[in-house]
This record gives C-alpha cells, structure tokens and sequence, in this order.
C-alpha cells in the first residue's frame, strides 16, 4: 500500500513499557514513505530514549511545552497544522483519560486540542486497567470525538497477567494507517450490505468452565474493516474477547454458537454479502449445569455428553434469496482437499482455506497466509499481516462476484 507517502505523521509516546516497540513503528512510517516527527508524554523517556527516536525519525522529539525557543513562534501550533495525522502508540490509562476528557497540560495533549488531523490511539496496558469502567467509558468517549482506536490485542503482558491489553504489533499499526491514508479506495461497495461473523465462540459447561479455541478475530475484524473502507455497510457479529471495532460498523456481541446462529438469521434479509470468518464450536454440553461440576460424583467431567451445534454458514446457505456466501476453513492437514470439499457440502460460492497447524499464522497470529477458493478457480495469498490480506481478500470477492451498487441493484431486481 502507497497511501502513507508523503504523510506527515507525529507519533505521540506515552510513559509505557511497550514504548520500546515505537523505533519499529517510526521506521515502518518511514519507509512506507511518511515524514515522522515524535512527540514525548512526560514520562516516555522513562522507558525509551530521545536518541534513539531522533536517529530513527530524522528529527529531534520534541517533550516540552514550555521550551522557549520552540514556542517563540507557537511551535505546538506549527507542528499541529504541519501533521496530517497523529498516532499515539502506546497509550496509557492515564493519557487516554486526559485525552477523552480535554486535558492541555503537556505537548502532546496540547497538540490534540489545536489539531484538525485524525487521531489514532492505540492503547497499552495492564488487562485489568483496560476493563475498568474508568477506561472503558474514555474510550468511547474518545471515539465519540472521531478518535480512532487501534487494538488493543489480547495475550501474556509484561506483569505477567494474560487478557486484552497488549498494544497492537507495530506491522499491524501501520497497515491501519496506511488504509486509511490511502486515497485511491474507490467507494465500489457502497450500497452493499456485508455480514461478517468473527471470532471463537464460548458453550458453557457450568458457571465457571466452557469449551472455546483460540480464534482471536483478527482476521474477521480486518475483513470487516477492509469492507467497511469500500463504503459497505457492515454488520459484525463478533464472539467473545474480539478487539473493539470502528464505530461506523455495527456490531452485535455473541456468546455461543446458538446466539451467533440466531443473531445472523435475524439480520440476514438484508445482506448481500455474507462472509463466515467465525470459529463455531461444533459441538456443545448437552446440559448446562447450574453449579460448579466437582472433580468427583455423577456429575464429574468424565461424564461429559456433548450435542451438535447449529452450523452458521449451512443455515445461512438454506435461506430463500440468500446472500453470496463465503466460508473460512481451518485445518491441519490436506488443507485445500478439505476446504474444496466443504464448500460443495455446505453449498456457499467460496470458501477461504488457511493451515493452524503453522504456528506463525492462523489463531492468534498477527500474520496469516490463505487460499480463496471459488467456482471459478482458486487464488493463493503469500504470508502478511491479517489487515493486508483482509483488504485483498475484499478486493478479489468485489471482483469475483461482481459487488457493485449497481450489481446490487440488479441482483435485487431478479430476486423481485
């Protein structure tokens, strides 16, 4: 993607610990094109050094408001108006409170409040610091403002615990910028109405145990995104833990793959496109109980009875008029045997084929490599980042399938 060149771009750190990834972010910018200048919070030079920003960036961080010979001609002024963007990474609990509430007391607040640019916040913190109603409600009132948000990803952190939290990998920072740089995305599906299901989903055992796998929804949220860019109207329907979403698309949080199934049909009249991005547990206990099931007894784990699920993407499939469908498929061996023969099985138009069995893509990867296979033929995409590869999936399903306004109109007027 070219649309980074030539973007001036300040990149706001905050006194977090995974400011030592922002000289990989800088030198990303920089060689997609842009022109970076880094501004310092208080405290980021607590965990990163000027030196190393300034060799990397090509110019000197600025962290003080009040130095005199830069604020002679208003210099927060002149960097505000020179930005096209600003993007703060990694940003604390604290510095999105400040933010969402107004707060001018350092350079990097000020920048914010005397800035027409778009703001990207990617927060970075400890998992329990970012579910706290505190920081959750600053985040959408930041979004409210027209922020966007970046992540966070879910995963092991640097105290130790294990939740969302993680600061997005700086690859995946900059495929969002550069997506939203970018000013050659024609408007192609707008009018198009895109359904797409992400994430795992969870079938409880009893109060506290449940089956699930470790789908993270990255990849279905950057189809989402991606089609969203092309001027769709998008629905996500996202499982649990799936990372906050762009507040132009409309999404509904499920649990199970009953709630999933329920919340597609409810929706579905109206969807043109629908792309099954979800890993769906295929089965579930047969009986919830309503107490915690003891190692020991009648009711211990050794006696698990499991039920089928509902299959989303069948059902869907089974609908009068349905939609175009496109289904994932995650396997571990004879990939594209298996996904050939699903896709006839389930009767959809294509279906998108990756191999778990790699470790460096599938779930919870930040990278993926995958096969569209359709009826007319099958395209292979190399190894990328999910938001890259989200973007040239739409790309081809746009092409393959004809998703235009005016295909949509067309395909309306036979349907009538």
């Amino acid at each position: 993607m070219s649309g980074i060149n030539e973007a001036n771009i300040i990149l706001g750190i905050c006194g977090g610990i995974a400011a030592y990834k922002s000289p990989y972010i800088v030198r990303g910018l920089k060689e997609r094109g842009a022109d970076v200048r880094v501004v310092f919070s208080p405290n980021a030079h607590k965990f990163v050094t000027k030196t190393t920003l300034q060799a990397v960036s090509g110019h000197p961080v600025r962290d003080n408001l009040w130095d005199e010979n830069a604020e002679a001609s208003m210099g927060h002024i002149e960097l505000a108006k020179w930005a096209n963007m600003i993007l703060i990474a990694p940003a604390t609990a604290n510095s999105i409170s400040k933010i969402a509430n107004g707060a001018a007391d350092d350079l990097l607040t000020t920048l914010l409040l005397a800035t027409e640019a778009p703001v990207f916040v990617t927060p970075s913190m400890n998992q329990r610091m970012y579910l706290h109603p505190s920081t959750q409600s600053n985040l959408v009132k930041l979004r409210d403002l027209g922020y966007f948000t970046i992540g966070p990803s879910d995963g092991s952190q640097a105290c130790g615990d294990e939740g969302p939290g993680r600061m997005t990998e700086p690859n995946e920072i900059i495929d969002h910028i550069a997506r939203h740089c970018s000013t050659e995305i024609p408007q192609n599906l707008e009018g198009v109405n895109v359904m797409v299901t992400a994430g795992p989903t969870r079938e409880r055992l009893d109060p506290v145990r449940y089956i699930t796998n470790d789908s993270s929804g990255k990849q279905g949220l950057a189809i989402a995104n991606a089609a969203k860019s092309k001027g769709a109207t998008v629905t996500l329907i996202a499982g649990p833990n799936v990372e906050p979403t762009n507040p132009g698309i409309f999404r509904i949080d499920v649990e199970s793959a009953i709630e999933m199934n329920n919340a597609v049909q409810e929706r579905l009249k109206e969807t043109d496109l629908f792309i099954g991005v979800a890993a769906v547990a295929d089965y579930r206990p047969a009986n919830f109980l309503k107490e915690k099931i003891k190692r020991h007894g009648n009711n211990s784990l050794t006696n698990l009875e499991l039920t089928e699920n509902p299959d989303v993407i069948a059902n869907v499939a089974k609908v009068k008029n349905r939609p175009i469908i496109v289904g994932f498929a995650a396997e571990t061996n004879d990939p594209l045997k298996h996904a050939r023969e699903k896709r006839i099985r389930k009767g959809i138009d294509a279906i998108i084929v990756n191999d778990v069995s790699d470790p460096s893509i599938g779930f919870n990867s930040t990278e993926n490599a995958a096969t569209l296979i359709h009826e007319g033929g099958e395209i292979a995409f190399a190894k990328q980042s999910k938001i890259s590869l989200g973007a040239e999936l739409i790309d081809q399903l746009e092409n393959i399938f004809s998703l235009s306004k005016r295909q949509k109109s067309l395909r309306q007027t036979s349907h009538a």
